[in-house]
């Protein structure tokens, strides 16, 4: 007895697409906004993430409403350099892991929103030269201690 027929793809219901996949672009010219005002001013290792997050490929997926996000991850990461203790460097660390994942400023996070970060031609042949230097000591049992195991 034959089994149901097939269903048209026009009729499936479920597409598997998700809705934020992007590839972002290395090279972007997105201008950093001027940090806010902040009375005991901002630690250095804060004014430099905030340069190098604004200049990461992410930044262009923000939209205005993801700023007030990155304004107040600043202020989580500054209270992280200017803890006191080493309680409040842990709380501050805590909330900055938890903050940041929206954003996408993590490989995971990138990966859970689908965005890729496009590779460039230097990128990819790297990549292909260090895939087939380990095939290559794979298949000749260089550098792999497994090779020289054997049954007593």
């Amino acid at each position: 007895m034959p089994g149901p027929a097939p269903k048209e793809s026009s009729l499936r219901a479920r597409r598997n697409k998700t809705a934020t996949r992007a590839t972002l672009v290395r090279d972007h010219h997105t201008t950093a906004p001027e940090l806010p005002d902040r009375n005991d001013g901002w630690h250095s290792m804060t004014r430099k993430w905030w340069a190098d997050v604004w200049a990461s490929p992410m930044s262009p997926e923000w939209d205005e409403s993801d700023q007030h996000n990155v304004y107040l991850l600043a202020m989580i990461y500054d209270d992280v350099w200017c803890a006191e203790t080493p309680r409040e460097r842990q709380q501050a660390s805590a909330e900055y892991r938890q903050q940041r994942k929206d954003l996408g400023l993590t490989p995971f996070d990138r990966r859970r929103l689908e965005w890729q970060i496009e590779q460039t031609e230097e990128a990819r042949d790297k990549g292909e030269k260090r895939r087939s230097t380990t095939d290559a000591s794979r298949r000749s049992g260089k550098g792999d201690t497994r090779a020289t195991l054997h049954a007593v």
